[in-house]
């Protein structure tokens, strides 16, 4: 099983940044955080790195479902979803399959609650696909 939903998109990562928040966003999702690796690989190791970010998504009601279902389910939260430039001039998007990292987790309740995240994040991923230009 795969742990992630990938899809390749036109454009710098400023744009394709504002269009995955965007998706996000119409799906539920807040960004709550938004890690530039590059920088952060530039100033504590001084190594070249391609542009890549890391958004932390949350969905504040499927968060709290899944708080209510397993306290300690925070250790996964919020849901990753990674751009990073590829050679070719695409932006290539992943996020995280919570289906998969979930697994881990024996718990029904919190499995019907990572289905439900999953198929938000893949919506997600396929429309920015489908627009093909971020």
């Amino acid at each position: 099983m795969s742990y992630h939903f990938t899809s390749s998109i036109e454009g710098p990562m400023e744009r394709a940044v504002a269009a995955t928040t965007e998706a996000l966003q119409r799906h539920g999702f807040g960004v709550l955080t938004d890690i530039d690796v590059q920088a952060t690989l530039k100033k504590k190791l001084d190594v070249a790195f391609r542009p890549y970010r890391i958004l932390g998504a949350c969905n504040p009601e499927m968060a709290y479902r899944a708080l209510q279902a397993e306290d300690k389910v925070g250790t996964m939260l919020p849901c990753n979803v990674v751009l990073q430039a590829m050679a070719d001039g695409h932006v290539q998007v992943s996020a995280v399959d919570p289906v998969a990292s979930m697994r881990a987790i024996d718990n029904p309740a919190l499995a019907e609650t990572a289905a439900q995240v999953r198929e938000k994040l893949r919506q997600v991923v396929a429309e920015l696909a489908a627009a093909g230009t971020a």
